[in-house]
């Protein structure tokens, strides 16, 4: 073998290492941004304490972190154990929502949702209940329950555990609209049920059901107040967020000290105090527009406290941001908790109408009924449903009579009682004269107690005209129009009455007038819905 062939040998191996080289100095110069940015992405962390029901330390507890929507940045499930203070910790965190679980085996667990921010560090308290719950189920089973129980009665004694829901919020979309006339019809009976559901709710608790959240600036005057506003709710947030970290210092120093002096404050008095200030978040979160913090705050409060009121605001969020499955289930649960409950009833029956569940719908608002038959709300709700179905059941059609026999001098009473009673006898093919009759005279009567009532003037004019008496069904559509103008079926209405009587002019006027009001009647639907964010759920193995 010659020089010049080693020679040769030794230029090859040296181009090859300066080729490799510039390779990985490429590479490194590439990696270099990408590890820049996710050195920058995960700059937040959670950390807090595991404690039981009386405010000591749980140590070894298993805590997991987990991000509510999975994406390229975010990591996989974390988990954490507790230490002898019952502290724990997730450093590195990018900004996200995240679902973080605490767990002791065969005793109990908590859940609570987090928002985090770049560059946050956020401080959270799980709380779980390590008593037997055979002692709970015994004396639920114990306890009387066949006098009436307000809601205000069941509030003052929560119980004193509430399992883990069985989804995570993980985010908000745009809310999608439902196609087609009926299904569109049905769409905003159930919205409509929806906003009167939120209204059960504790005074001044408001919702994007009900009111225009501040998400837009705007120009001019109209910016100034939304400004003002804004910075209003900014401050109220930080104001009740600095007393929740004082009650997390009263709490802190509560485990520390001395349980026995008299000047420390009880544990269950400290979670109901801090149930409240979440609460409140979450009703100023929902005022600035952010429903998905809101509703965490919302699970919050009702975790801490899982009185009767906080069951049903969480629930009516989950509601009325369209996240039905999750809302029946809380609803469900407030229900067997509080079983005297008449509003839990009416919103788990809101939730089935609004899942299309028509008959569990009808159960739930019978069984309302039931509860304070004396109550006219838990039959206006039935009213309203029945209105739009095609044939009501034969028990609403009994509570219904039960309402207006214990209320004949309320015009609802009387309207909703005909207004079954005619599609059931239709539905079985037993109308007769006498029926009609009967349905005339509480129409009548209806009207009579409530002139301002345009349905039951419609149903009127749709009930001469089924007769034949299209005079007087003619004078029985023009009412309606004049005390509720609104109603766009109305117009559809007397233009077939007018065709009847050979009067094709004022026919086609009033079909132009239905087509005109029954478009915009749907484009303010469509904005009211749009309006609303509809939450994105993750659903758990059952």
């Amino acid at each position: 073998m010659t020089i010049g062939h080693f020679r040769n040998s030794g230029i090859r191996v040296a181009i090859c290492v300066l080729a490799i080289a510039a390779v990985l100095a490429l590479a490194g110069a590439q990696a270099q941004p990408q590890e820049e940015a996710d050195a920058q992405a995960v700059t937040s962390s959670v950390q807090g304490h595991v404690r039981d029901s009386n405010g000591q330390p749980v140590a070894n507890a298993a805590v997991f972190l987990q991000p509510a929507t999975s994406t390229a940045t975010t990591p996989e499930t974390r988990t954490a154990h507790t230490d002898s203070a019952g502290a724990f910790r997730f450093l590195g965190l990018c900004a996200g929502a995240y679902a973080v679980r605490a767990e002791v085996k065969r005793s109990g667990s908590a859940t609570t949702l987090v928002n985090l921010t770049a560059d946050e560090t956020r401080t959270i308290d799980l709380v779980i209940d390590l008593r037997s719950q055979l002692a709970e189920s015994s004396a639920s089973r114990n306890a009387p329950s066949s006098q009436p129980q307000s809601s205000s009665a069941a509030t003052a004694t929560p119980p004193e555990f509430f399992d883990e829901p069985k989804f995570t919020v993980a985010g908000v979309t745009q809310a999608t609209n439902s196609g087609g006339h009926g299904s569109d019809t049905v769409l905003r009976n159930s919205e409509a049920l929806v906003k009167a559901t939120v209204s059960l709710g504790e005074e001044g608790k408001e919702s994007a059901a009900n009111h225009h959240t501040i998400k837009d600036a705007g120009t001019g005057e109209a910016a100034t107040k939304n400004s003002i506003e804004t910075d209003r709710l900014l401050q109220e947030r930080a104001g009740i967020e600095a007393r929740l970290l004082g009650e997390d210092n009263v709490r802190e120093d509560q485990v520390r000290g001395d349980r026995n002096r008299s000047d420390n404050i009880p544990d269950g008095a400290t979670r109901q105090k801090q149930s409240q200030l979440h609460h409140q978040l979450g009703q100023v979160a929902e005022k600035l527009g952010d429903p998905l913090q809101a509703v965490c705050e919302y699970q919050r409060a009702a975790e801490l406290e899982p009185s009767e009121a906080n069951l049903f605001d969480w629930a009516s969020e989950l509601l009325t941001h369209r996240a039905l499955e999750p809302a029946t289930e809380v609803f469900a649960k407030g229900n067997r908790l509080y079983p005297q409950s008449v509003r839990m009833l009416i919103g788990l029956g809101v939730s089935w109408y609004a899942r299309g569940a028509y008959d569990r719908a009808a159960e739930c608002l019978g069984s309302a009924s039931d509860l304070a038959p004396e109550d006219p709300t838990p039959y206006i709700f039935m009213g309203k449903m029945q209105s739009a179905e095609t044939v009501p059941s034969q028990a609403t059609l009994e509570r219904l009579a039960r309402f207006q026999r214990l209320k004949p001098d309320n015009a609802l009473a009387n309207y909703y009682y005909a207004v079954s009673l005619w599609k059931w006898k239709q539905s079985q093919g037993t109308l007769d004269d006498a029926d009609s009759a009967q349905v005339a005279v509480l129409l009548n009567r209806a009207v009579e107690l409530d002139p301002k009532l345009g349905a039951a003037q419609l149903r009127l004019g749709i009930l001469y005209s089924q007769r034949g008496d299209y005079t007087h069904a003619i004078l029985a559509y023009q009412k309606a129009i004049e005390v509720s103008p609104e109603l766009e079926e109305t117009h559809y209405r007397l233009a077939r009455a007018y065709k009847r009587t050979g009067d094709e002019v004022r026919a086609q006027k009033e079909l132009q007038l239905h087509e005109q009001l029954a478009k915009q009647a749907k484009e303010r639907a469509k904005r009211e819905r749009t309006g609303v964010q509809e939450f994105v759920v993750t659903l758990r193995d059952r």
